[in-house]
């Protein structure tokens, strides 16, 4: 999916990504707090892991031809990065 887009449909998507990406990841500083990685921080996990779920997906020969589904990879894969990074960092906290 991603392969095929232009560059100026790429670069617009990933500023629409990053911007959505800031608000969702300023949301998340007010919640986690010292747990979490700043709004900036988290706005690049968030925009790293969407992009990341859904290259991840057309690599392992998912074909995400409709943008519903697309979107709902990359959420996923956007907040399971944060999931697994804030995870480690809590646990690397502990040592």
């Amino acid at each position: 999916m991603l392969w095929n887009l232009e560059a100026g449909w790429l670069m617009m998507a990933v500023a629409l990504v990053a911007v959505v990406a800031f608000f969702f990841g300023a949301a998340l500083d007010a919640i986690m707090r010292e747990d979490g990685f700043g709004p900036v921080g988290n706005m690049l996990v968030l925009t790293a892991g969407f992009f990341g779920a859904i290259l991840g997906a057309n690599l392992y020969g998912i074909e995400l031809d409709d943008l519903t589904i697309a979107m709902a990879v990359g959420l996923g894969g956007a907040f399971v990065a944060v999931m697994l990074l804030a995870l480690m960092k809590a646990g690397l906290a502990r040592f």
